[in-house]
């Protein structure tokens, strides 16, 4: 299989499990990005967690493991060590999500693989980072939504404190170790210099969360607590209409101007004419438009505010993403051929002009590539290219 895209030199020891650093490192082979996934005798646990063709193969993790090679190491005996190593010395990252005192006993700290391979790059995914007293505490998304401030916001909107419906904290961090990890890659492909990086779960999410609810409490002294008051007013969610919903947001002064004059509601006055009075009342301005969008269909409310350029959309569920016209034409959908059938996978959302990335192909089985990968070590002693990946596509199944 040969691999395309703006990562296709790289290769990646994929240590990682469940969604975090995996989303991470899908990504990468959806760029191109050689992908050698290390998985113990009992596999990821996501192979097992929702629903899927086969045992193993469960949704979740055929998302976010295609186009990635398995190997099945037990890494606590020394023959499986010693393949580790051996991919290590062709690797250019190495990442995992084990925690420290995991990884430092299996062997497999950064000071051990860098002594290696010194030019790698060693990605570490945590849930706390390690210069805190949280550093050995187990975590998931939920218990770090808890933690950076999630569902006190959702409380603060809805009058429930609850998580949010997806596993934001896994996704967001994913996506930060894998910035964090290309910023590394860069700095080496100008230096020549490896590093170690590390990212926490719950560092992330605060930093996520307060990008916007820093706000006032952020000056010395504080002028307020740390909330974004438009985020999290009781009436900001979907408007109803006259036979279901509809979300829109008019929010600066052009559009909030075209909005009055188009409807006219007997409500408006001129202490909402500016976006500064709108915000200091926000929670109100929801509120009188959530009457007002009462009156029309939600067909009637979209072609008026898309004629107005006054941001609107309905309220579709997730299945219906499947069928999106947009989605479609932009072809962000892509069907790959495995051996359980077709599968359709949601692709990849930057486009690139030179070298595009796409889905390498599906998620492995358990193990799929271990003897691959070991007959192909075996090779460098001959000089050539022990990891070259010179597989058919329906070798990855």
């Amino acid at each position: 299989m040969k691999h395309t895209g703006p990562l296709s030199e790289v290769r990646v020891v994929d240590l990682t499990a469940m969604v975090m650093g995996p989303y991470c490192t899908q990504i990468m082979a959806d760029m191109g990005a050689d992908v050698i996934k290390i998985e113990p005798p009992a596999g990821d646990n996501t192979r097992h967690i929702s629903v899927g063709p086969e045992p193993g193969m469960a949704g979740v993790f055929v998302n976010v493991n295609r186009g990635k090679r398995s190997v099945l190491l037990d890494l606590r005996s020394g023959e499986a060590k010693a393949v580790l190593r051996g991919l290590i010395k062709q690797g250019d990252v190495f990442i995992h999500s084990m925690r420290a005192k995991a990884i430092a006993k299996l062997g497999f700290n950064y000071a051990e693989v860098a002594a290696i391979n010194p030019s790698i790059v060693y990605t570490n995914c945590y849930g706390y980072g390690r210069r805190g007293p949280n550093a050995d505490l187990t975590a998931y998304d939920d218990t770090i939504q808890a933690e950076c401030g999630l569902p006190f916001a959702q409380e603060q909107l809805t009058g429930e404190a609850s998580y949010v419906g997806t596993i934001m904290a896994d996704k967001i961090a994913g996506l930060t170790a894998l910035y964090a990890t290309m910023m590394a890659l860069f700095h080496r492909e100008r230096t020549g210099e490896g590093q170690e990086v590390e990212v926490g779960m719950f560092e992330t999410m605060a930093s996520f969360m307060l990008v916007e609810h820093a706000n006032g409490a952020m000056f010395s002294p504080p002028l307020g607590s740390a909330v974004y008051p438009r985020a999290v007013a009781p009436n900001r969610k979907p408007y109803r209409t006259k036979d279901g919903y509809i979300s829109a947001l008019v929010y600066n002064d052009k559009q909030w101007s075209a909005f009055i004059s188009a409807v006219q509601p007997a409500w408006a006055t001129e202490h909402f004419a500016t976006l500064e009075q709108r915000a200091r009342h926000i929670d109100t301005v929801y509120s009188l438009l959530g009457e007002t969008f009462l009156a029309r269909t939600t067909k009637d409310w979209l072609d008026l505010l898309r004629s107005l350029d006054i941001p609107a959309a309905p309220v579709r569920t997730l299945d219906e993403l499947f069928d999106n016209p947009h989605l479609g034409a932009a072809g962000f959908f892509e069907t790959v051929d495995t051996p359980n059938g077709p599968v359709r996978f949601p692709g990849i959302p930057a486009w690139f002009s030179q070298t595009p990335g796409r889905i390498a192909g599906p998620a492995p089985r358990l193990g799929a590539h271990t003897q691959e990968i070991m007959r192909k070590l075996g090779r460098a002693a001959a000089g050539e290219d022990p990891l070259r990946d010179d597989s058919q596509p329906d070798d990855l199944g």
